[in-house]
């Protein structure tokens, strides 16, 4: 996936006439793409489309109109986007209630080796970014990838190849099936 450059991001002056458009379009791009995973996480799969979307809303809230601080930006979320072969994703700890989230963050120790994508029936362990995790708790946002070899690639190009999404940490053990529009988003990535 071709790498963020700042001919992709609209500075805010060209942005906010089409904001509301652009927020449509990547609402309707993510939606196959944003996975529940049990009641307390989310995955969302990233893109050029999303991480561009990103770039500019950030560019907006922070009123970046210099160049070299809108490159800062696109330097960050170039980051997340997936190299050849890989998926990239968000994960998102969903905690709503405050007294909740250090017990929830602190169950939740541990994920960054207990979640994979199934592809057709093989396993394919994310690699989460390192550096957001201590010993007693987790940040809420993880940034993970999931490096797929040849045969996990062209499955996932075929229509009807079964895919999930799996979290086995102990005591938070869920498995999510993808549907086709989820695995056709996901296809587009990988072509």
């Amino acid at each position: 996936m071709d790498k963020l450059t700042l001919r992709d991001v609209y500075p805010p002056a060209l942005y906010e006439p089409i904001r509301d458009d652009m927020r449509r379009r990547i609402i309707a791009l993510k939606k196959p793409r944003r996975v529940g995973l049990g009641p307390l996480l989310t995955l969302v799969f990233e893109n050029r489309a999303t991480m561009i979307f990103q770039v500019c809303e950030m560019a907006r809230a922070e009123h970046l109109v210099e160049p070299a601080k809108i490159q800062a930006e696109i330097d960050v979320y170039n980051s997340l986007l997936p190299d050849p072969g890989q998926l990239a994703a968000t994960l998102f700890v969903e905690i709503t209630d405050e007294a909740d989230i250090r017990p929830l963050l602190h169950r939740m120790v541990g994920i960054d080796a207990h979640v994979a994508l199934e592809v057709g029936g093989e396993r394919v362990p994310a690699t989460f970014e390192a550096g957001r995790s201590e010993k007693d708790r987790i940040s809420s946002v993880q940034y993970l990838r999931f490096e797929l070899g040849p045969a996990a690639r062209a499955a996932i190009a075929q229509q009807g190849t079964p895919l999930a999404l799996v979290s086995d940490l102990p005591g938070y053990e869920h498995r999510v099936p993808l549907g086709d529009e989820t695995r056709a988003s996901l296809a587009s990535d990988l072509a």
